[in-house]
């Protein structure tokens, strides 16, 4: 009798525990070839991306989005050829953006790093110390070192350096891989990573010891996410290394979840005490990180900001539709508005008591587009916060494996062999390269709309298409009164004067 071969012998090891095993009905069942239905489930997204979808069916970004970031990043040819293959007609909320054929505004300087600078300074009403005015209007939104892996996060900050742009920290604290030269927003969520005490209370004194040598320009107080409001942060266990560890005061190797909800403070009122408190200890402009569901929250702000004593600097609103490492199910698709509905609720209640226009307004969620970015500018925003698509200007393909730890990438893992596929000297240009190309598009739209800056944008600038052929302004659709959603006559004169001025 001929011996088995090892392959063989293999084999039939493997159908005999297939057979006998009672976690998978598949495998007992279909011993051995039940286990290609696990091989193709797992590789479902890449066969999907690659293969199976057309250019505007993948979610969240599709192949025409992600191929205009790859191409912007790499300095190639980011046009399209043939015209659009979206449909338009019938297509019910599909915006328009109206250009005008005539504009009374001079020829646009040329500049080759897109000079796009807020049309407000961060603040400035409120007369803070180190009041500034922004260089760039697309700035990298918070994605914290730990769910993002250490080249990833020196890419970035470098990138912000090479573009002018902010660099926000995410909650997981500052760490030496921030420290590349790009100017930093320091976030402080709920687990006050970086500024607290051992117990984990908020600490004033280990925040100014943290930021006191180090290029942060302002700090954000992260309420909740748009992809998860209510919850904490979560780092996996696979992604707490001894270096994230340290650096946040946890332990190492298991699951770092923050508190859903601050103890700092409790209230609106208490809230305003903590931002002024910060506020006069740094003398950076502070502001508040959010997502949108019940409205009485926001109510209670305004009116408790209305007299003018007490004030965040800036809001920045993230929708639902933004993105983030690892959250249930059921909070990415269901709690929270997404941005374009977020943005005009908030917006209406300070407008109404007339302060909006003190505030920087932020929007995040899946701004990182020219269009989407527009909208966001007409809906009110002064600037707008990128995370994935600056994931995909340094490789990010979407995998959706950001809450595994194992990002084939390199992108958002721990994993040592992985994050080598990560080159910071490589990405970081890359980063700078696709924040040029965003604010480049957006100055192009402001030229076709024969607006200085894109904050110059208003509601009455983009249609609103409906499925039965008609259409209404965003104006009417979002119930905006005239003056909504732009600066001050002031800020609007002094940033016209500053976008043709000579280089």
């Amino acid at each position: 009798m001929k011996k088995l071969s090892i392959p063989a012998l293999a084999l039939a090891g493997l159908t005999t525990y297939d057979l006998f095993q009672k976690e998978h009905s598949i495998l007992r069942t279909f011993p051995v070839v039940g286990h290609l239905r696990y091989a193709v489930e797992s590789v479902g997204p890449e066969l999907r991306q690659y293969i199976v979808t057309d250019n505007n069916t993948e979610r969240p970004f599709n192949r025409d989005q992600r191929r205009w970031i790859y191409a912007s990043a790499k300095l190639e040819n980011n046009y399209f050829g043939f015209g659009t293959d979206n449909v338009i007609d019938g297509t019910d909320g599909y915006p328009i953006i109206k250009t005008r054929t005539f504009s009374d505004l001079p020829a646009r300087p040329h500049t080759e790093n897109a000079f796009l600078p807020s049309a407000k300074i961060l603040g400035g009403p409120r007369g803070r110390r180190k009041a500034f005015r922004p260089t760039s209007v697309a700035n990298i939104s918070a994605m914290s070192y730990g769910s993002l892996s250490a080249p990833a996060i020196e890419s970035l900050n470098e990138g912000a350096r090479l573009a002018g742009a902010l660099h926000n920290t995410g909650e997981g604290g500052l760490s030496s891989h921030h420290r590349q030269g790009g100017d930093l927003v320091y976030q402080i969520g709920t687990g006050y990573f970086g500024c607290r005490t051992p117990g984990g209370e908020f600490s004033l004194p280990a925040l100014l010891e943290t930021i006191a040598d180090s290029p942060v320009r302002a700090i954000e107080i992260k309420l909740s996410q748009g992809a998860k409001p209510g919850l904490g942060g979560v780092l996996p266990a696979a992604k707490v290394t001894e270096e994230i560890a340290r650096i946040r005061g946890i332990e190492r190797g298991k699951d770092c979840v923050s508190p859903s909800r601050h103890t700092a403070f409790g209230d609106v009122d208490s809230l305003l005490d903590f931002v002024e408190t910060i506020a006069d200890a740094t003398g950076l402009p502070v502001g508040i990180k959010s997502a949108v569901g019940h409205l009485r929250f926001w109510d209670d702000l305004a009116d408790a900001m209305a007299d003018g004593s007490r004030g965040v600097d800036f809001i920045t609103i993230d929708g639902g539709d933004g993105g983030t490492g690892a959250a249930p199910l059921a909070f990415s698709d269901h709690v929270s508005h997404p941005l374009f509905t977020a943005l005009p609720l908030v917006q209406r209640i300070f407008h109404e008591r007339g302060i909006a226009e003190n505030i920087t307004w932020i929007a995040a969620g899946r701004t990182g587009l020219p269009d989407r970015a527009l909208m966001a500018f007409a809906l009110g925003a002064d600037m707008v916060n990128v995370a994935r698509e600056a994931m995909l200007s340094i490789g990010c393909i979407q995998a959706q494996r950001c809450h595994t730890g194992r990002c084939p990438t390199g992108v958002a893992t721990q994993s040592t062999w992985l994050m080598r596929g990560v080159d910071p000297a490589t990405k970081s240009g890359r980063t700078a390269n696709y924040l040029t190309a965003l604010r480049r598009d957006l100055l192009k739209l402001s030229d076709a709309l024969a607006v200085a800056h894109p904050a110059l944008a208003t509601t009455d600038d983009i249609d609103v298409l409906r499925a039965d052929g008609t259409f209404t302004t965003l104006t009417e659709a979002i119930g905006y009164e005239p003056g909504w959603g732009i600066p001050s006559e002031a800020d609007r004169s002094e940033i016209t004067r500053i976008m043709y001025s000579p280089a």
